[in-house]
């Protein structure tokens, strides 16, 4: 049996096992970098951090005091102060709701008293209008009518939007598709002129003196808004004046709208339409009763029918 040679020692340690894991291994017995705890050591050097003196921590906690005396006298004056603007919140608010509840009392009244006034102007015009004294105040609106008529619906088109630069466009009117004051006045004017002894439009009842204008895209008759679909009644004979209307040159006119910018209408005989009186009557000249009083009526009420601007 053969003997190996024995090892010869070369005087220098064994490699360890982990040399090959050096740069790990200064990790972990150098966690803080160097030059962290140079700076935390000349910080220390230097007396930085917390204060050591009596008179530096008492001047830190008088600062903190401060703060916090700051801090309270804030929420203090903040709670306090809340009551007081909730307070004058509330009172605004009762302000507003006072003043609001007797605009609304002078509103009713104002409405009260004008029905009174136009009352009276109806019994008046009833007692004083000669032998034609009840034509006089049909046709001048001071009393309310039914009767045969028609009845004629006018609507905006289908979709009609504020878009303008149609043929129609003129100053204050661009919407080609949207029913127009202009165009309700030639619709009245022409139910007045073929045989229509009263008109309404919305329920709203017209006479000599009302006026159709219009204040933006909205239309007002006698200055009250009206909104479509625009119904218009017309006391008379229902099939005639139905015929006689859709002849009439302002019947064409609406068919023109119709068949050229989409507004919708629809017209019928009706065997009974009612009329509400009108609510308001404007006197603006009087004439004492005399000899020919009777006959300056006649004229007067042959007018009426006419004229609505």
């Amino acid at each position: 049996m053969s003997q190996q040679p024995p090892v010869r020692s070369t005087g220098s340690p064994p490699p360890r096992p982990d040399a090959s894991m050096s740069l790990l291994n200064n990790v972990i017995d150098h966690a803080l970098d160097d030059g962290y705890a140079e700076a935390s050591a000349r910080r220390a050097a230097e007396g930085g951090g917390l204060p050591r003196t009596i008179r530096a921590k008492l001047g830190l906690a008088a600062g903190l005091v401060l703060a916090a005396a700051v801090v309270t006298l804030g929420a203090a004056e903040a709670r306090v102060s809340a009551p007081v603007v909730a307070k004058e919140r509330q009172d605004l608010i009762d302000r507003i709701e006072s003043e609001t509840s007797a605009a609304d009392k002078l509103e009713q009244d104002v409405e009260r008293l004008r029905g009174e006034v136009g009352e009276r102007q109806r019994k008046a015009l009833e007692q004083h209008g000669g032998d034609q004294g009840e034509v006089v105040a049909l046709l001048s609106g001071a009393t309310p009518v039914h009767g045969p008529g028609v009845k004629l619906v006018v609507d905006d088109a289908k979709g009609a939007d504020s878009g303008g630069g149609g043929p129609r466009e003129s100053a204050g009117f661009s919407d080609t598709g949207r029913v127009r004051d202009r165009d309700m006045q030639r619709i009245v004017n022409g139910l007045w002129e073929s045989g229509a002894e009263a008109v309404s439009i919305n329920g709203q009842r017209l006479t000599a003196l009302s006026a159709i204008r219009a204040a933006g895209d909205a239309i007002l008759v006698d200055n009250k808004p009206l909104v479509p679909p625009y119904t218009v009644l017309a006391v008379g004979d229902g099939q005639r004046l139905s015929t006689a209307f859709q002849d009439s040159a302002d019947g064409q006119y609406l068919h023109a709208l119709q068949e050229n910018f989409g507004i919708r209408t629809s017209i019928s005989a009706e065997g009974d339409v009612r009329l509400p009186a009108a609510p308001s009557l404007i006197v603006r000249t009087a004439e004492p009763r005399g000899a020919g009083a009777a006959k300056a009526t006649g004229r007067a009420t042959a007018d009426t029918g006419k004229g609505t601007s």
